[in-house]
């Protein structure tokens, strides 16, 4: 029941790219190269793999194991469905989140798509060399670096092109003009790959680009090179009006008469067959890709004319006709993994084969592992070589070690300053609760020296706390110089009761705590002391009773800031003053 829905999803997904295509009304283009090379740019769009480059597709080939592979070797669909959705899940890696693409749809439209143009029976028998060539064609990237990639597949090892295997090119390329129903003007001939290359030559790998990227390229591939143009030229826009169509601006290709007079069509019109006045369809048009003022057109000419510029620029660069041989791994001696460098390496004979467990690993089918491996297995059991492993694994003993014992210090010495900094903050927790005790001691004496006949009922405010939830930060794994006994050390009273409940308590909720009971004090007794005729003499009495009583100078600066200064400050400014004082 799954397997008869999942090949009525696939054959859902098979009809709808098609129909898509239908849709645009491609069949009315009257020539059938622009006709076929649109309809395979609409195919490359719809699939998403014009946002896919060549070097991304052979990246993609390379990490499936593809490489490895005789190109004759068949691929199941569903390995081949495991590649696109590699490719895609690759795509999303690169694009922006906003950008993301459907994985599951955009595989199945390619896959399905693949599938129709390699076999109309779906007997689901594809080659390796048929994925390839046809994914690097359908892809996005330049031209020169798909047939660039597509010479490597059909040359020998020498650089030169296998004419048999440029025939097999031919075959799975061509499958894709007949996929989309051109296969009368693009299909595959016997004669098709010996008369693109003259006969009895080499053909190198600039012949083979300077033929497919010629303004003449061969006949079963002329389609190849415009899918390119057609991707450049899409957002191209000529600033002149269409002769036809009367439409203001071009956008794509722009055809120019040779015959007629600042004659000019935009594409529709062209592809279409649409003419008026003089001219006609038989006349000779000029293909234009990009817009040039006519001061640039006259600059460019005369530049030509003096040789300040060549008359022709190459289509592309010039390569090195022989392929680079490659690198002589014999004499490189590959490093051990860290976790092995005590390991002694044994021989063949012992039994162990240093190199089994990675030519067996799953992970390591690539043939470059491979090689390594065996290269590291052969110096492993030369004798000319045993002293170089061993010291090489001292070496790195050796530095091991040392940065290990630069960590240490490194810690140690953290943990030291932790300690350091831990004692000052308990010192200077013990110093400011000893300044508030002396500080909650005075302000009780004034209150007490008041007169009772003047007390306010809010002369005496009992101090309210709030349970703490933060804890003192301490360093992990340290346990702190001074405990909570030493810490109040000195202190008694209101402020030790305050202080020493509770075995983690917050110093900021608490100091906060503490000041506001101080201020409400300072309030209430700085409404006693307006209640007094002499107050004069009562600032004398209280100032006398700090001075017996050792207060700090604090203190003194708080009193005689709020009640002693002239000209004389109201209640607000003098709770003003001391809360500003408190917190500085």
């Amino acid at each position: 029941m799954i397997e008869e829905r999942r090949k009525g999803i696939v054959m859902a997904d098979r009809k709808q790219i098609f129909t898509d295509m239908k849709t645009q009304n491609y069949d009315t283009i009257r020539l059938s190269t622009y006709r076929t090379a649109c309809k395979l740019r609409f195919i490359q769009k719809k699939c998403n793999l014009h946002l896919v480059d060549v070097w991304n597709m052979i990246e993609a080939f390379r990490d499936n194991g593809l490489n490895t592979l005789d190109i004759c070797t068949e691929i199941s669909v569903a390995r081949l469905e495991t590649i696109i959705t590699c490719i895609y899940q690759q795509l999303n890696k690169r694009l922006p989140t906003t950008h993301q693409i459907n994985v599951q749809h955009n595989t199945s439209l390619l896959l399905n798509f693949i599938v129709a143009a390699h076999d109309s029976d779906a007997q689901g028998r594809l080659t390796v060399f048929s994925v390839k060539m046809m994914l690097s064609v359908l892809c996005g990237g330049k031209l020169v670096d798909k047939l660039r990639y597509i010479f490597s597949q059909i040359s020998d090892t020498h650089g030169a092109m296998v004419m048999s295997k440029f025939d097999h090119f031919l075959r799975e390329a061509l499958k894709l003009p007949t996929a989309i129903f051109e296969g009368p003007s693009f299909g595959y001939m016997d004669h098709f790959a010996r008369s693109c290359f003259p006969q009895q030559k080499k053909v190198m790998l600039n012949m083979f680009l300077d033929t497919l990227m010629s303004d003449s390229p061969p006949q079963c591939v002329i389609w190849l090179p415009l899918l390119h143009r057609l991707a450049i030229v899409e957002n191209v826009r000529h600033p002149v009006a269409c002769s036809f169509c009367r439409s203001e601006g071009m956008t794509g290709f722009r055809y120019r008469c040779q015959q007629c007079f600042n004659y000019q069509l935009c594409q529709n019109c062209f592809w279409r067959g649409n003419a008026s006045g003089n001219h006609n369809n038989q006349h000779e048009m000029k293909e234009h890709s990009s817009w040039k003022s006519p001061a640039k057109k006259l600059g460019r000419a005369i530049s030509k004319s003096l040789g300040c510029v060549p008359s022709r620029e190459p289509s592309h660069p010039v390569y090195p006709e022989y392929p680079e041989k490659p690198l002589n791994l014999s004499n490189i001696v590959p490093p051990r993994p860290i976790g092995n460098m005590n390991e002694p390496v044994l021989p063949p004979s012992a039994g162990v084969s240093p190199s089994k467990s990675a030519l067996d690993s799953p992970t390591r089918t690539d043939e470059e592992h491979k090689l390594i491996a065996r290269y590291a297995s052969r110096l492993a059991t030369d004798p000319g070589h045993t002293g170089r492993p061993s010291d090489f694994s001292y070496d790195t003993n050796k530095q091991q070690r040392d940065l290990i014992m630069q960590l240490e210090n490194k810690n140690r010495q953290r943990k030291d300053e932790l300690e350091q900094r831990m004692s000052s903050l308990q010192e200077s927790r013990r110093e400011l609760m000893v300044q508030l005790e002396g500080l909650m001691k005075l302000l009780k004496a004034q209150a007490a020296g008041s007169s009772p006949s003047h007390a306010s009922p809010r002369s005496m405010p009992m101090a309210t706390r709030s349970p703490s939830a933060g804890s003192t930060p301490t360093h992990a794994g340290h346990t702190p110089t001074h405990g909570p006994q030493d810490s109040l050390a000195g202190v008694g009273g209101d402020v030790q009761e305050a202080f020493a409940q509770g075995p983690r308590r917050n110093l900021r909720n608490d100091l906060l705590v503490a000041a506001d009971s101080i201020t409400n004090t300072m309030s209430s007794l700085v409404k006693e002391l307006n209640s007094v005729e002499d107050g004069g003499e009562e600032d004398e009495r209280l100032l006398q009773n700090g001075k017996d009583r050792g207060v700090a100078s604090p203190c003194k600066r708080i009193t005689t800031k709020t009640m002693t200064s002239e000209p004389r400050l109201s209640q607000s400014e003098r709770v003003q003053g001391f809360e500003f004082l408190w917190i500085a």
